[in-house]
């Protein structure tokens, strides 16, 4: 389903499309249950339709959901021309998913924990249950979002058949622009996390102070008001601490405990970290930041209770930073595509990936990391099978990352193969007590490598060459006998070997 969702989330933009177009029209006829209408205060929404009237909405409503239904189809079965088609989707996208809505998205991202529990055990307070807090008007902005996302997929699947790129991952046979190698990608990142982490501290820092009883940038009665409100500071300290613990995590997606299990994760510790768990809730937090920054800033800023909404205003630079980050994060983290094999092939993105990894320290994964297929989703050994690139990538760390068809043998780095390639014969020489004979002066006699790490044999000696210069010291330091100096260029004549 994820493979094929350029082609499903086309239909399911024409369906939601259409359906939204007919509540259009039922409510252009008058039908009951307009959600934009003017209703009381507890019961409405900050949205910036919210109180429009029905004769001028929702008929435009209506057009928009119909017309939208053909146009998603169009852009399903004909060929991409042109800009046109994609720039009206891609504002519909915006509209719906970032205009529209208000701070409804990122309360119930916040408060969903407390939300499934109340389903179960009712609201505290003098609500009657959930259906006070989600009332239609909010319902229905939930539903304009995912109109929004949907109608996102869609022009995103469009612009890249236009490109003749893959839909699934964006790749073409265009080289790739700079931007997005993991080097560049994980220096931007840090910059984008930073800004995300910084945007909302005068929301935390004033919202702390708040509980403390320090009235920053309210006035003492207002202040007075939210301490009189049962639960009002709690509240606004727990999403201060949330908005908190989500600023320690952000720094996961330029991190190597983004990647990899800490230690303190002791039932994970050393395997990977699922791609998809962190892009997924750090782009949905990204997403409703936005249109709760915006709502935000429509608010009246008043000079004596500017901390109400001003650092609010700010959502917008955190959805926006934290959004940024997360993209950087999936480019460092993108593999080779399943259905069209675009991705880490080259020797240039190998050893890109190969610096980036080595550089979280992500490359020299335990054991364990391995084993339970924990690496990624589909392994691949990105040096081809070709041990003799080893040398070109200066002795990075070879790492699994997805391919669908196969799966191989974890990659060791250069010091550990050397010592598996040295480990047995050098072992036979201590129990024999002497060097082995040579036949015809191309191999040694009872040359044992093992068949799955290192073919064909030929290939050995580009590999081992190298490495013995800058392979770890402590193969050299390892007790035994002396090496024997043998010329193995059987056309050089030397003195048999007796």
């Amino acid at each position: 389903m994820r493979r094929n969702w350029p082609a499903w989330t086309g239909y399911a933009t024409s369906l939601w499309s259409f359906a939204y177009g007919v509540l259009g029209l039922y409510w252009s006829l008058g039908g009951a249950g307009y959600p934009f209408a003017k209703v009381p205060d507890d019961q409405s929404t900050g949205s910036i339709l919210e109180g429009s009237p029905v004769d001028a909405v929702a008929p435009v409503m209506a057009a928009i959901g119909l017309g939208g239904a053909v146009l998603a189809l169009v852009m399903i079965w004909r060929q991409p021309r042109g800009w046109v088609l994609q720039t009206i989707a891609a504002i519909l996208a915006i509209g719906l998913a970032l205009v529209i809505p208000d701070y409804t998205l990122i309360a119930i991202v916040a408060l969903s924990p407390a939300l499934v529990v109340f389903a179960f055990t009712g609201v505290p307070g003098s609500q009657d249950g959930v259906g006070d807090i989600l009332y239609w008007h909010r319902v229905n902005l939930i539903i304009v979002f995912v109109g929004g996302l949907l109608w996102a997929a869609t022009a995103i699947a469009y612009h890249r058949r236009s490109r003749y790129a893959c839909v699934s991952c964006g790749r073409s046979d265009r080289p790739a622009a700079g931007w997005t190698t993991p080097t560049s990608a994980r220096r931007w990142g840090r910059i984008a996390v930073a800004v995300a982490v910084v945007a909302n501290l005068p929301y935390e820092f004033t919202r702390v102070a708040w509980y403390f009883g320090w009235p920053v940038g309210i006035t003492d009665e207002f202040h007075q008001m939210m301490a009189d409100t049962p639960g009002m500071l709690e509240m606004g300290l727990a999403l201060a601490l949330m908005g908190i613990g989500g600023g320690i995590l952000t720094h996961g997606l330029v991190h190597r405990w983004g990647q990899v299990y800490p230690r303190w994760i002791w039932f994970k510790a050393g395997k990977r970290v699922p791609r998809l768990l962190a892009i997924i809730p750090a782009s949905v937090v990204a997403v409703v930041l936005i249109p709760a920054g915006l709502m935000n800033a429509q608010l009246p800023l008043d000079g004596d209770n500017w901390a109400v909404n001003g650092p609010g205003i700010l959502w917008l630079v955190w959805g926006a930073a934290l959004g940024t980050a997360t993209y950087a994060y999936y480019l460092r983290r993108r593999t080779t595509c399943s259905r069209c094999g675009r991705g880490v092939t080259s020797r240039s993105d190998a050893r890109g990936l190969f610096e980036e990894q080595r550089a979280d320290g992500v490359g020299q994964l335990p054991a364990a990391a391995v084993p339970d297929r924990d690496v990624d989703e589909h392994p691949l050994d990105v040096m081809g099978g070709r041990l003799g690139r080893l040398e070109d990538l200066g002795g990075a760390a070879g790492q699994q990352v997805e391919r669908a068809d196969r799966v191989d043998p974890p990659a060791a780095d250069r010091g550990e193969l050397l010592d598996r390639l040295l480990d047995d014969p050098q072992q036979r020489l201590q129990l024999i007590g002497r060097p082995g004979q040579v036949v015809g002066g191309e191999h040694p006699d009872r040359d044992h490598f093992d068949a799955d790490v290192v073919a064909p044999v030929e290939e050995l000696g580009d590999l081992v060459r190298p490495g013995l210069v800058a392979a770890r010291h402590r193969v050299a330091d390892r007790p035994g006998p002396p090496a024997v100096a043998v010329d193995d260029d059987a056309d050089v004549a030397r003195d048999p070997v007796r």
